[in-house]
């Protein structure tokens, strides 16, 4: 089969790639409808390996190599496993990201995305930028009557809902998302249909566009003029009651420091990977969370995350920045990601 194997640093490489085996008594085998990259992929691409195993065994996983990456992926089910009851061949199934034992204490607790042998798919295992893939049963979906196009964003869009979640926004608080790309702009789309006006945070006027489709009723380009000064001014200088930090980078974090209110909530999903100090005085006097999120957790956000976009559609289309073929992944979507100029989703048809 045809698959877009990760070698290295800005060595992605779409070639012929083993067909998965036939699956495991757990598991299910897709035919991949759908991919997306995600921002991660981008990120292993430019600047990795961070996270694939490439040169020693992954701990959990046993994975050591050469990758297919995707982790976000729509597929039919050609196979089953023979302990698989609740999936049959022919079923369209979203899988989430991550692996999760169901046994320790955390997945026991319902927080099986910190499970203690937990690993992701397209990361740690050979992932669904490929025509097939055999992914655990237990963490896919049936997207129902959700249509393919649509259904592409549903692990995002968990991703999205859980760090939405965590935050305890309610209609009437002054959210704020800072980076609006994927993640972010799909957090805005999770807070416009749960009836919260939110302040997206920007240097890009392409996903700032993305933002306002998604429901964004505040724009703030960050490379035309100082966003906490910007957010103070739109909440009559308390500032953001929750800042949503999707981006990464160490000027989005000083921006959330700069403009969260006094008792308010600072809530991390990006991946900062440069040192990040924080005016530790002011978290303290100022009585400010700073909490984070990881992912999503299967059983909760995946079914809510198909229920929110079957009911609100256009979601996909106003997060969509481009749909590409699978030989076309380097230069139309990692290179355009890893350099900024993906707008939003950059969906595959393998």
């Amino acid at each position: 089969m045809l698959a877009a194997v990760y070698h290295g640093q800005r060595d992605v490489r779409v070639q012929e790639w083993p067909d998965p085996p036939p699956p495991a008594a757990h598991e299910i085998q897709l035919e991949i409808l759908r991919a997306s990259i995600c921002g991660t992929d981008a990120d292993e691409f430019a600047s990795g390996p961070h996270l694939i195993p490439l040169t020693a065994p992954h701990p959990i996983s046993g994975h050591v190599g050469p990758l297919v990456l995707g982790h976000e992926m729509v597929g039919r089910v050609v196979g089953v496993g023979a302990e698989v009851t609740e999936l049959t061949a022919g079923d369209v199934v979203v899988p989430g990201s991550g692996v999760s034992c169901g046994t320790c204490r955390r997945c026991r607790a319902g927080r099986t995305n910190l499970c203690d042998r937990y690993y992701t798919v397209g990361l740690h295992v050979d992932g669904g930028l490929a025509q097939r893939v055999n992914v655990p049963a237990r963490i896919s979906r049936s997207v129902g009557s959700c249509p393919a196009d649509v259904a592409i964003m549903a692990q995002p869009l968990a991703v999205a809902l859980h760090a939405v979640r965590g935050t305890g926004a309610e209609p009437g608080a002054r959210v704020a998302v800072i980076g609006l790309g994927g993640i972010g702009s799909l957090a805005v789309a999770a807070c416009t249909a749960w009836g919260i006006e939110t302040i997206g945070v920007d240097v890009s006027t392409a996903r700032l566009e993305v933002a306002e489709r998604s429901g964004c009723s505040l724009l703030i380009n960050a490379a035309q003029q100082d966003a906490a000064t910007a957010i103070r001014r739109a909440t009559g200088g308390e500032g953001a009651d929750i800042i949503i930090e999707t981006s990464g980078v160490l000027q989005g974090l000083e921006t959330a420091m700069k403009a969260v209110s006094r008792g308010g909530h600072i809530r991390l999903v990006g991946l900062h990977r440069d040192a990040s100090p924080l005016n530790l005085t002011r978290l303290v006097l100022d009585e400010i969370q700073i909490s984070t999120s990881k992912v999503h957790i299967c059983d909760q956000d995946l079914p809510e995350a198909l229920a929110l976009l079957k009911e609100h559609p256009q979601i996909a289309s106003s997060s969509l920045d481009a749909v590409i073929s699978l030989q076309d992944i380097v230069p139309a979507g990692l290179l355009r990601m890893a350099v900024g100029e993906a707008a939003g989703k950059v969906v595959v048809k393998p």
